[in-house]
């Protein structure tokens, strides 16, 4: 709770009292709210994000996705620096993971290890090594304590989001807090990762544009997870001046048709929609798939009505809209035709990359703005009566996470043809 209240505090030191009162103001009116940091104070609030590890720094990388929409784009290009590292751990913290891990000969098991971190994340960092056998290792090793925090760390929170009005009037947000809840403890189960990559890797099978890493049982534990070492970029530099528009449309094309097998072919989602989550190896092309913590089951009822609700969507029966949308419970069934009318408009807004024919120009696009801004309006109005089932919560972040990739990849995906072979 210090930390929180520490880099809560370099936030609102950053924004200065008028710029607060500006952002709860805008948070009221029209405009999306913008938050306005300076360099100096937006580093010392994502250095504070990145020591704490844990949900509050999954907070801020959701934060950091496309954040030139609540920050400045030079705010928004800091804050990006969550997705690929957090602060490492101590070496005598490290070693002493691993001798608890591997026992104290752990090293006996390695023809090379290098102690500095290839990268850090929120619950834990990864490491190069090589076996005496000759595999090349990426080791994934969760920092102490992450799992032990899980629960204050939701619950303080749940005390920032009802602080800053984040929470709908009307709706009891317990549910969703206890399935993140719930969805953070599973990712801090390596094991259990490694259960749900293999699962991914059977279903994805020969890609030959995406590629998954196997599981090395041998040196995997609750606290380690052992997978081939692979090469490649966070998939966000692919919008640098170093990459091609064919390579940007082919990468983003990939995983957006990722996104829409995973739900209506898989009925599995890996529901962490992070930039680093995907490398891309300019030498063969293929984008790596990393992380699967965050991997969920879908039941094939609400696969179904998701199905339902986007034909609709794409065809224009808003008779047919409202009722996928009462299944799922996005609406009340006794609702006032106003704000069905509203959610049913928001809905046919955003879908429409999806009733867009031919190439549907991401960059270019402003649908994000005005989703946000009615969405925003909506959500703050008191209108909604009911919420849906608290896993829904995950499917929107992995839908929103690709958007946000296309978006930032200024990519031209023809996505209504796409979409047609699955819905």
């Amino acid at each position: 709770m210090w930390h929180l209240g520490r880099a809560t505090g370099d936030l609102a030191a950053g924004i200065g009292v008028k710029g607060m009162l500006e952002l709860a103001r805008s948070r009221k009116g029209d405009q999306p709210a913008r938050i306005q940091l300076s360099p100096e104070h937006t580093r010392r609030f994502t250095d504070r994000l990145a020591r704490m590890r844990g949900a509050v720094m999954k907070m801020g990388q959701l934060m950091s996705m496309d954040g030139s929409d609540v920050f400045t784009a030079e705010a928004a290009e800091i804050m990006s620096a969550l997705r690929e590292s957090a602060e490492p751990m101590p070496m005598s913290q490290l070693v002493q993971v691993l001798e608890g891990e591997y026992g104290r000969d752990w090293n006996h098991r390695f023809k090379r290890f290098e102690f500095s971190p290839i990268a850090s994340a929120s619950i834990g960092q990864v490491h190069r090594a090589e076996t005496r056998d000759g595999r090349r290792l990426a080791l994934k090793i969760q920092f102490p304590g992450v799992r032990e925090s899980i629960d204050s760390d939701i619950d303080n929170l749940a005390f920032l989001g009802r602080s800053l009005g984040m929470a709908p009037k009307g709706i009891d947000i317990a549910p969703f807090l206890d399935e993140a809840r719930r969805q953070l403890h599973r990712e801090a189960d390596y094991a259990a990762e490694a259960e749900a990559l293999e699962r991914y890797r059977t279903l994805i099978g020969e890609d030959p544009d995406l590629f998954i890493p196997g599981v090395h049982h041998d040196l995997t534990t609750h606290n380690i997870l052992a997978m081939d070492f692979a090469d490649g970029v966070s998939i966000d530099r692919l919008a640098g001046p170093d990459y091609r528009r064919a390579e940007r449309d082919h990468a983003a094309e990939s995983l957006m048709r990722l996104t829409l097998r995973e739900l209506f072919e898989f009925g599995l989602v890996q529901t962490d929609p992070n930039f680093g989550n995907y490398l891309y190896d300019s030498a063969s092309g293929r984008i790596t798939l990393l992380d699967f913590g965050a991997t969920k089951p879908v039941a094939p009822e609400l696969v179904e009505l998701y199905r339902r609700m986007a034909r609709a969507t794409i065809d224009g029966n808003r008779e047919e809209m409202r009722a996928a949308c009462v299944a799922i419970g996005y609406i009340g069934e006794d609702d006032p035709r106003e704000h069905v009318d509203t959610m049913l408009d928001l809905l046919q807004m955003s879908a429409e990359p999806l009733r867009h024919e031919g190439l549907y120009d991401f960059g270019a696009s402003d649908l994000f703005e005005r989703t946000y801004k009615n969405g925003r309006a909506m959500f703050h109005s008191g209108a909604f009566s009911t919420a849906p089932p608290p896993e829904t919560l995950f499917l929107h972040r992995k839908f929103m996470g690709s958007f946000m990739l296309s978006r930032r990849l200024r990519a031209r995906i023809d996505l209504a043809e796409m979409a047609a072979r699955f819905i």
